[in-house]
């Protein structure tokens, strides 16, 4: 069986090189718009859903809420557990469409397009199902996705970057909805090659997901300060589900 293109590309270290001028700032701030928007109560059960290496995990943590956050790399759950674990921060390797726990979380994060990578809509509807499940009655789901519009407006066919002396060469393109990014470099010698695949959905296909998961949309913002959504303007899809 073919390996998912993810599987292989987040679990190595360029992978983490690449994005490694995120911004925690920012991070932050969406973390604490959330968190106080929703009253979320000292110790509150999270789940951080594709965790990655735990950089929110941990900040969640240290705001004062009990956090698992679970991601499909080996590599990064490995990283977190050596770099973050502790009394009330766990971090588990697991796949996001299969089940975890139930009735167990007060909210679960997904947060920064962690998202969107799958080719089968069923596939899409096991997360949002596995989800559901985790979480305590009236619990919610905090699902942070690209704004398909904004991404198509600002498209750059191509990118050259320079990061810790690797030349990052990424040439993207959109096809069948879907942003393909080819991303090419050579590091002591050697030459690599890895792809990214993102799906642009509109609210419409989240509606659906959400509907069938019994999950109730309650608010839907643009970005991190929590503004309201505008189709053409907000660089974000920002959804608050709640389970019925």
């Amino acid at each position: 069986m073919q390996q998912e293109w993810f599987s292989s590309w987040f679990d190595t270290s360029y992978y983490h090189t690449l994005y490694k001028h995120r911004d925690d700032k920012e991070a932050a701030l969406f973390l604490d718009n959330i968190s106080h928007y929703l009253k979320l109560e000292y110790q509150a059960k999270c789940w951080d859903l594709c965790c990655g290496r735990g950089r929110h995990s941990n900040y969640l943590h240290k705001k004062g809420f009990q956090v698992i956050g679970t991601d499909l790399s080996e590599q990064s759950i490995n990283y977190a557990k050596q770099h973050h674990q502790s009394v009330g921060l766990e971090f588990y390797q697991h796949d996001m469409r299969k089940l975890f726990r139930i009735n167990y979380f007060d909210v679960v994060f997904n947060l920064f397009t962690s998202f969107g990578y799958f080719e089968k809509t069923y596939d899409d509807e096991q997360v949002f199902n596995a989800v559901k499940k985790a979480l305590k009655p009236n619990g919610y789901f905090v699902f942070d996705y690209l704004n398909a519009n904004y991404v198509q407006q600002l498209f750059k066919p191509s990118d050259l970057k320079l990061i810790d002396g690797i030349e990052f060469k990424i040439n993207k393109m959109i096809e069948n909805n879907t942003v393909i990014k080819q991303i090419d470099f050579v590091d002591n010698g050697k030459t690599y090659h890895f792809e990214e695949r993102v799906k642009l959905f509109d609210t419409s296909y989240f509606d659906d997901l959400a509907s069938k998961a019994n999950l109730s949309i309650k608010y839907v913002f643009g970005d991190y300060h929590l503004t309201t959504f505008n189709p053409e303007k907000s660089p974000r899809l920002i959804l608050i589900m709640q389970k019925i």
